[in-house]
């Protein structure tokens, strides 16, 4: 029950400031828990399966997401997150400790960066653009590789990796970007997941004990997010990943 309530607590912020925080729930795992590396990254990567299914639908039902290149990103994500994972797999626990923790805090910079191109593109009005080209559909090969091997490494979403990949290399509306996302985010999930699975590192009980807690909190915590002004989300969500970073440090 302490998991489950903490990971309620957790999901209240993270359904406040509408982000995925699996960064976070390897952090309070091993911190709080004393939950190995390894079992934290597999079982924070298999919960993203989970929560991100309803919001890639419901962003499909709001015509958010561009389904042909989503499911090229996703799927060779998924084998890039496969990969990952066995390369995780390998990395010493004291290593992967600081190099999670440091692909936490690239996280809160590049997030950063998708704001400021997010504030831009809503001044210029970016235009949708054409993205079924052969060129496009190279790029979007390895933008999921690159994105799927971070995720299945670090057992992190990598979302904001993708969305900046989706606005700079595909060229993606920032709509579609976030829509997108989700979509693509899937794949990379039950990708990685599985890879952990058959290393022995994805513990069944805890995965349900972060479900449970996590996805309940976050649907209360996000019928709170319009009463916050945009400024209070957009900084919690920079800090979001950069304080779980500080909790692996100390760890």
């Amino acid at each position: 029950m302490a998991i489950v309530l903490t990971m309620f607590a957790m999901g209240l912020l993270l359904g406040f400031i509408g982000a995925g925080g699996s960064g976070f729930i390897i952090a309070i795992l091993t911190v709080l828990f004393n939950i190995p590396i390894h079992t934290a990254l597999g079982t924070s990567l298999t919960a993203m399966a989970f929560t991100s299914l309803s919001g890639a639908y419901s962003h499909f039902r709001e015509g958010n997401t561009a389904v042909g290149v989503g499911l090229v990103v996703g799927i060779f994500g998924a084998i890039g997150s496969y990969i990952g994972s066995k390369i995780a797999t390998v990395i010493p626990a004291g290593d992967l400790h600081w190099l999670t923790a440091g692909m936490l805090f690239l996280s809160s910079i590049l997030l950063l960066v998708r704001l400021s191109l997010s504030k831009k593109a809503e001044e210029t009005k970016t235009k949708e653009v054409k993205w079924n080209q052969p060129l496009t559909m190279i790029k979007a090969i390895i933008l999921g590789i690159v994105a799927g091997i971070l995720s299945g490494t670090f057992g992190i979403g990598a979302t904001p990796f993708i969305q900046l990949g989706l606005l700079t290399m595909l060229g993606l509306t920032i709509r579609q970007s976030v829509g997108t996302t989700m979509l693509v985010i899937l794949p990379i999930a039950i990708g990685g997941g599985t890879g952990y699975r058959q290393a022995g590192y994805l513990d069944w009980i805890l995965l349900l004990e972060v479900l449970v807690g996590t996805m309940t909190g976050a649907y209360v915590g996000a019928k709170f997010t319009n009463l916050a002004p945009k400024s209070v989300l957009k900084v919690a969500m920079v800090l979001t990943p950069a304080v779980a970073a500080l909790l692996l440090l100390i760890q």
